[in-house]
């Protein structure tokens, strides 16, 4: 009798036990997701100049980024991403041959708005598209030019990837970003100017979150 009694005791315990730790593990309304993230900002840059022809070209960046999802249900949430990327910038096959521009830094933060597939589950894919503002700075110039300026611009942004759960806290994340952003770059005191440069990286990034 003791067992026939105990034995639905036991697994109700067990099931409330899992429920728990099964809401504990899923994403809910109100988290705050950190994530750590290395990075590639691999440029797909286009553009020429007014006067001397040829094609603007920017070499690609792998840094460190840091991101922030608020949850604002269990599917959908915002995502903040802080980072910054060094560039060296060059106009190939001008009438003058190839121009190096110097390097700059870019500081590109991207706000996207998201959907979040199967928040309950290990694995949850995830949507999102947003906007971003880019900052040009810390310009040094090249050999081939006495003066470089580069414009700020907006911009907006489309992004998928996926969260795989580790525990009740921490995550693997790996995530893919298309930003479109281009820059009107004065050369010389805008003796050769190159505006509407598209900048346009692919952002792809791998890393782990935690989950408060």
């Amino acid at each position: 009798m003791l067992s026939r009694l105990g034995l639905p005791a036991i697994a109700g315990f067990i099931l409330c036990m899992l429920m728990t730790t099964q809401d504990a593990l899923a994403k809910d309304q109100g988290d705050l997701l950190v994530r750590m993230r290395g990075i590639g900002f691999l440029t797909d840059t286009s553009g020429t100049t007014d006067t001397l022809g040829g094609s603007a070209r920017t070499s690609d960046a792998y840094v460190p980024e840091l991101d922030f999802t608020y949850f604002f249900t269990k599917n959908i949430a915002a995502e903040l991403i802080l980072g910054t990327t060094n560039h060296s910038v060059e106009v190939k096959g001008s009438s003058s041959g190839d121009l190096d521009l110097g390097t700059v830094w870019a500081l590109p933060p991207v706000l996207t708005l998201q959907y979040h597939f199967m928040p309950d589950g290990d694995f949850s894919p995830y949507i999102g598209a947003g906007v971003n503002y880019t900052i040009m700075y810390n310009v040094k110039t090249g050999r081939s030019v006495s003066d470089v300026d580069y414009s700020d611009e907006f911009g907006y942004a489309f992004q998928a990837g996926i969260d795989y759960k580790l525990n009740d806290r921490w995550s693997i994340n790996f995530d893919l970003k298309k930003v479109f952003v281009d820059t009107d770059i004065k050369v010389n005191g805008g003796a050769i100017n190159a505006k509407g440069t598209d900048l346009d990286p692919w952002v792809v990034g791998l890393g782990v979150g935690y989950r408060f």
